[in-house]
């Protein structure tokens, strides 16, 4: 099973374009800098596919941590594809922190999950990146 999640954020967009410029160099396209804030609202969705299925979307509008990960994803989702590959499961994510929490290794290990590491953040050894990459 492959899975990921991706956050999406969704910034307030007034259209304006911020100047940081010299005096006497007023509307100079290289004075011109788009910025683009992303410290409002976003949605975290994970998914996940494996063989010729996949699971449901899961939206939340929360940061993910080690027990959001362990109590929403894994044990709701997760597991529900393990009892049913049974012994030949392999479970992939992305190594990022919230992955390697002390509970989230607790849960997988008392679930009898296999786990392929690889390094954090590695799109070309995820096959989920690229369905990230189309939604963007």
């Amino acid at each position: 099973m492959f899975s990921d999640e991706s956050r999406f954020s969704l910034p307030s967009d007034s259209r304006r374009t911020f100047i940081w410029r010299a005096p006497g160099t007023r509307y100079c396209q290289e004075n011109t800098i788009e910025r683009y804030r992303y410290g409002g609202a976003g949605w975290l969705v994970w998914g996940g596919i494996i063989l010729d299925s996949r699971t449901d979307l899961h939206v939340q509008s929360v940061t993910m941590t080690g027990h959001i990960y362990r109590d929403v994803i894994l044990q709701p989702h997760v597991h529900l594809f393990r009892a049913a590959m049974g012994a030949e499961f392999l479970f992939m994510d992305d190594n990022v922190r919230p992955h390697r929490a002390s509970i989230v290794d607790e849960c997988v290990q008392s679930e009898d999950i296999t786990r392929m590491y690889w390094p954090v953040y590695s799109p070309d050894l995820n096959a989920i990146e690229h369905v990230w990459y189309m939604l963007a």
